[in-house]
């Protein structure tokens, strides 16, 4: 079996793909039942509102960069990460910091919580914007 960021990162290249972003269906079970979103518009989405709002969207062309994985318990990880999004018709990138919180239900891994916040500029983001860690303080 990968390593868990093998999976996890596979899991989160799937969520932007547009293809399936865009197949409520196949995207469904990826996501958890009581799954949250805040959207980088302030907005809150259920997983049912997410579902009929994904099937709508223009596809725009998203990339992992930085992308980190913290275990919180055997069944349950942190992902965080930045993303570029190219717009469909290629004439501008958005950037934004994303997480995501995983859990792993009857074997599948699905995603519970994922909070998404627009940054203004493409530059590297520093270690201490993403803290986490999986050792314990003072190891």
């Amino acid at each position: 079996m990968a390593p868990l960021s093998e999976q996890l990162l596979e899991l989160e290249k799937k969520l932007l793909d547009p293809a399936l972003r865009r197949t409520p269906e196949m995207l469904a079970p990826m996501l958890a039942d009581n799954f949250v979103e805040f959207g980088s518009s302030g907005r809150t989405y259920d997983k049912k509102q997410v579902l009929y709002q994904l099937s709508r969207q223009l596809p725009a062309q998203l990339t992992i960069e930085e992308f980190r994985v913290v275990e919180l318990a055997l069944d349950a990880a942190l992902v965080t990460y930045r993303a570029r999004a190219e717009s469909a018709d290629r004439k501008g990138e958005k950037y934004s910091l994303r997480s995501s919180i995983w859990i792993q239900h009857t074997g599948q891994w699905q995603m519970m919580f994922h909070p998404g916040t627009l940054v203004a500029e493409n530059r590297p983001v520093k270690k201490s914007a993403f803290p986490f860690t999986n050792k314990p303080e003072g190891a």
